[in-house]
């Protein structure tokens, strides 16, 4: 059974910094997707970024470009997420999320289905 834990949220300033973690478990094979979703109070789920854990270009929001980055270290089956100059518009909850079909994209925005493994999610909250 794949589990995903995540954490490093928190409260910070607009402005500031944090980064997220997530450490995956259970899953069988090591090329797989993994990424960074986020759900803002009644607003949709966002991706924010996405990478196949076989190597690649990760995909990255154009919401975020410039500001947050994604990374992995497969010796610890574990994604990372890079926030900074966080806006108070990246107040969410951010989720990390797995799939196990890495042969139909890793990208969501490009069309592929949703993921099927989601970590509970870690709350982000930037003030003014």
């Amino acid at each position: 059974q794949v589990q995903l834990v995540e954490s490093g949220g928190g409260s910070v300033q607009a402005g500031g910094s944090l980064r997220l973690s997530c450490a995956a478990t259970g899953y069988a094979d090591s090329n797989n997707c993994m990424g960074w979703f986020r759900q803002a109070p009644g607003k949709e789920r966002e991706e924010v970024a996405t990478l196949f854990t076989g190597g690649g270009v990760p995909y990255v929001a154009d919401s975020v470009k410039g500001r947050f980055t994604i990374s992995q270290e497969s010796a610890k089956n574990t994604v990372y997420l890079e926030m900074n100059s966080l806006k108070p518009e990246d107040t969410a909850r951010y989720y990390c999320a797995l799939d196990e079909r890495p042969w139909l994209g890793c990208t969501v925005a490009w069309g592929r289905p949703e993921y099927n493994y989601w970590g509970q999610g870690t709350q982000v909250s930037v003030s003014s």
